[in-house]
């Protein structure tokens, strides 16, 4: 499986059977370039602007935008969890989804804009996870103390940050990147994208930096 960041929330994973998945699409008022992108499935965490714009991915995808078990096809398979995207039980800015694809032997999960420490029964939805992107930069989501603290409460392995500032919306009130790695011992590996197999987990980093493709 190859995983590619494009920016912000929105992740490429390209799988060997050749099925591409998309995570929360952003639209041009997010602050990173849009460009258009195909994939089979476009995963959509809430529909706010920065996570629901499939209108960019080309294809026909199917989208998936509600909690449930899915079948994909091709021994693929999704888990979709509800969850609040703030602290008060989304009093403030309603529902996210978190997801968990299993895959090639894989379980990869995306937390959309998670906005509390994961509970008991989410974490047990959402079963065995060994790659995480989460969102880290605080106010809209969690920041990254809690993003530190979900990744060791679902237990996964290797660490894909995102929602954080980077030079495409520097206007956010979010905390950069940083904030988050700096909590951990072993430095974070940036990289233009990561490549793991089921059989190479243990050699892959703790915390992996996706550049994002759009600022390129």
């Amino acid at each position: 499986m190859i995983i590619s960041c494009i920016g912000h929330a929105e992740f490429l994973l390209e799988l060997e059977n050749g099925m591409r998945i998309v995570t929360d699409p952003y639209d041009a008022a997010c602050g990173y370039p849009v460009s258009t992108l195909r994939a089979d499935v476009a995963l959509v965490s809430h529909n706010h602007h920065d996570h629901s714009a499939v209108e960019n991915v080309v294809g026909h995808p199917r989208i998936i935008n509600a909690a449930g078990q899915y079948d994909l096809g091709e021994d693929v398979s999704l888990t979709a969890v509800e969850a609040f995207h703030d602290d008060v039980q989304g009093a403030k800015r309603g529902m996210t989804l978190l997801f968990n694809l299993h895959a090639e032997g894989l379980h990869v999960a995306h937390l959309g804009d998670l906005g509390h420490l994961p509970t008991r029964a989410q974490i047990e939805a959402l079963g065995q996870v060994d790659v995480l992107m989460l969102p880290v930069g605080g106010c809209f989501t969690i920041d990254p103390g809690m993003a530190k603290q979900s990744a060791e409460l679902l237990g996964a392995r290797v660490l894909l940050p995102m929602h954080y500032r980077t030079r495409a919306n520097a206007d956010w009130p979010i905390a950069p990147v940083t904030d988050f790695t700096g909590l951990f011992d072993a430095p974070a590996e940036e990289v233009n994208l990561l490549r793991v197999a089921q059989g190479d987990l243990i050699c892959q980093p703790r915390v992996a930096v996706l550049r994002p493709q759009s600022l390129r």
